[in-house]
């Protein structure tokens, strides 16, 4: 194994010196980001190697031609890496039509065959003013490095998945944290046993669940987010149902010492159905906080997403109602996201317009015992764009986007944002719903405005390169409350991954 990796990484080196990350196409999500990092990548297509071509002399009729064979398309690759499908790459043919071949598809003999891959990512993140301009959050630049190589056997109806985690920050003030860097650790590592109607998986693995609104991979910062348990997939005419039973992952700073949260549980089922997705979800923890108020909560979401196209249209609408305990008092909460876009094929470099509205439950009352914040649970990393300021808690949000293909494998965006709170007797929280401002006296509602543009180059299948410029300012309710310095981020981002 140690050398079959040190060859993937020296096959990278060779393909290019410049590892950047890959373009993700546009698709329906609440909450996307301007370039999603929770979508899949794009799939390269592994085109054959031509026929012997038949001399025509002058004078002679021409053959009738065979139908040409068409290009093999390989499986979309995406984050958790488990759900491609390398099988047809057991036609030693199709593995000779691309460099990474002899890799997705390894025969051991039998029925046994290994699958390996690899993601380098570098992102560098320059912030002045971060984290709303607080005293405590100084201007600051670092660099995140992670490596992501796996593995995936699969012997007859039994599989085994294993993906280490190598991931290192440098220059984080005031220091990094566990999602900044988390050296070497196990990021998944799974068996799984597929009854044909019936997939059941156990172990340590990453979880995607709709559009992340709820349950994602935190793939945008450094440290992914992982869960330790058990999950059952059942296929049921065209409906597929999760059910799950697992407990999120806490990242340490040190080497092979993540463990499972003592105090978080997730379970539930998802059901995915052709255009709607219908899920419950509960949730536990022994050391919640809201505001100022410590204590057990017990949370039981209920949602349901609507989604689809039709001619240049596509939608994605979706609603979740929550329930309760915390601490000594009932929780009610909900929120409602709608995304409604428009494909411009017609126009030059074929834009994507979308025009997002967010609203998400705050508490209304701080005095009582009810809880009306929303819990967003285990959200997208980067949840409204590159730069997120604020988190999905008591919160109005529109956000319009437009984007484009400029040719050459080049892609670019450009979206606004404008935050407001929700209730105006709670506060702004970041997204891992830490209380970043409480409302003081502040009757204000607006927490101000963002504008953020992206490019990225698809150099080649396994190879891109992106940046982005970022800029918010406060609104009234931040500067009655604290330091009104508007925040600018510039990211830039590398990534190789086959």
């Amino acid at each position: 194994m140690a050398s079959l990796a040190a060859a993937v990484v020296a096959l990278a080196i060779q393909t290019d010196p410049a590892t950047p990350p890959t373009v993700i196409p546009a698709k329906a999500g609440i909450h996307s980001p301007v370039r999603s990092k929770q979508k899949p990548i794009r799939r390269p297509q592994w085109i054959p190697a031509f026929a012997g071509m038949t001399a025509i002399g002058e004078g002679q009729a021409a053959p009738t031609p065979s139908p040409a064979p068409e290009a093999w398309q390989a499986p979309t690759l995406s984050i958790t890496r488990y759900d491609e499908d390398w099988s047809d790459l057991a036609d030693a043919k199709k593995r000779a039509h691309h460099w990474t071949g002899p890799f997705k598809h390894i025969p051991l003999g039998g029925d046994a065959w290994l699958s390996t891959g690899i993601e380098v990512r570098l992102r560098s993140e320059s912030f002045a003013n971060n984290t709303l301009g607080n005293a405590a959050s100084p201007d600051d630049t670092y660099l995140w490095t992670r490596v992501l190589p796996y593995a995936d056997l699969h012997v007859g109806h039994v599989r085994a998945v294993a993906q280490p985690i190598l991931a290192y920050a440098a220059g984080v003030r005031p220091a990094a944290g566990p999602v900044d860097q988390t050296r070497t650790d196990l990021l998944q590592g799974f068996a799984e046993l597929d009854l044909g109607a019936v997939t059941l998986r156990g172990g340590r693995q990453m979880l995607s669940l709709g559009t992340e609104r709820l349950i994602g991979t935190r793939y945008g910062p450094n440290v992914p987010l992982a869960f330790d348990g058990v999950r059952g997939i059942v296929a049921v005419g065209r409906a597929r149902i999760s059910l799950l039973a697992v407990a999120p992952v806490a990242p340490r700073l040190g080497t092979f010492d993540d463990r499972t949260s003592p105090t978080k549980r997730l379970w539930g089922a998802y059901a995915v159905l052709p255009s709607i997705d219908l899920y419950y979800l509960g949730y536990r923890n022994r050391t919640a906080q809201f505001g100022d108020r410590t204590g057990r909560e017990l949370r039981h979401s209920f949602g349901a997403r609507v989604y689809g196209a039709r001619d240049n249209w596509h939608w994605n609408i979706e609603g979740v109602a929550q329930f309760g305990r915390f601490a000594d008092g009932p929780i009610a909460a909900w929120t409602l996201g709608t995304e409604l876009g428009r494909k411009l094929p017609n126009l030059p470099f074929a834009p994507d317009a979308v025009l997002r509205f967010n609203v998400i439950s705050g508490d209304g009352h701080a005095g009582d015992r009810r809880l009306g914040t929303f819990n967003a649970l285990f959200p997208k990393g980067k949840y409204f764009g590159e730069l997120s300021p604020v988190g999905p808690y008591n919160l109005i949000n529109l956000n319009p986007r437009i984007a484009g293909t400029l040719g050459g494998g080049v892609s670019a965006s450009i979206a606004g944002s404008a935050y407001w709170r929700y209730a105006t007797a709670d506060g702004v929280y970041d997204i891992p719903g830490n209380l970043l401002r409480a409302p003081s006296t502040s009757r204000a509602r607006f927490i101000g405005k963002q504008i953020e543009g992206a490019i990225a180059w698809q150099a080649t299948a396994e190879l891109e390169l992106s940046a982005s410029l970022s800029f918010f300012q406060a609104g009234r309710f931040l500067r009655e409350t604290g330091a009104p310095r508007p925040i600018r981020m510039i990211g830039l981002e590398s990534n190789f991954r086959f």
